[in-house]
C-alpha cells in the first residue's frame, strides 16, 4: 500500500507537522536555507527601515517566499537525486545543477525587486521623489 492512502492518510494537523519537521530540518542541515532566511530578515529590516508601502511590503513578502520556497524544492531534488544515485552520475549532476539554477534566478530576481522597492523608498525618504 502507498503511503498516505486509506486509513494511512496523514490528518491535515499531522501533514503540518510534517512540514515544519521539514523546515527545521532544512533549517539545521542547510547553509544556503540560513543565508535565505538571514536575507529576509534582513529584507523586513530594511522595509521597516525605509518605510516601504504595503504594496511594496506585498513585493518583498512574495519575494522571500518564492527564494526560501524554491531554495527548499532544491533541497529536496538534491537529497533525492543523492539517494537515488550516490555515485556520481552526469544526468544526476545535471538534475541537481539545474534545480540549483531555478533557485539561482528566483534568487536574482528577489534582488532586481528588492532594488526597485528599496530605492524608491529611499528616494521618498530622502524627499527626490514625490
Amino acid at each position: 500500500m502507498i503511503p498516505g492512502t486509506g486509513r494511512n492518510h496523514p490528518t491535515f494537523k499531522r501533514s503540518f507537522l510534517f512540514a515544519l519537521q521539514g523546515f527545521r530540518t532544512a533549517v539545521a542541515t542547510e547553509r544556503n536555507i540560513r543565508f535565505m532566511l538571514g536575507g529576509a530578515a534582513f529584507a523586513v529590516v530594511m522595509g521597516l527601515l525605509l518605510r516601504i508601502d504595503a504594496l511594496s511590503w506585498a513585493c518583498v513578502i512574495i519575494c522571500c517566499g518564492c527564494v526560501l520556497s524554491t531554495e527548499l524544492i532544491n533541497t529536496a531534488i538534491e537529497t533525492v537525486v543523492d539517494l537515488v544515485s550516490p555515485e556520481f552520475h552526469p544526468l544526476a549532476g545535471r538534475a541537481k545543477d539545474v534545480a540549483a539554477a531555478a533557485s539561482w534566478t528566483v534568487s536574482i530576481m528577489a534582488v532586481i525587486i528588492a532594488a526597485i522597492v528599496y530605492i524608491r523608498a529611499l528616494l521618498i525618504l530622502l524627499g527626490v521623489i514625490a
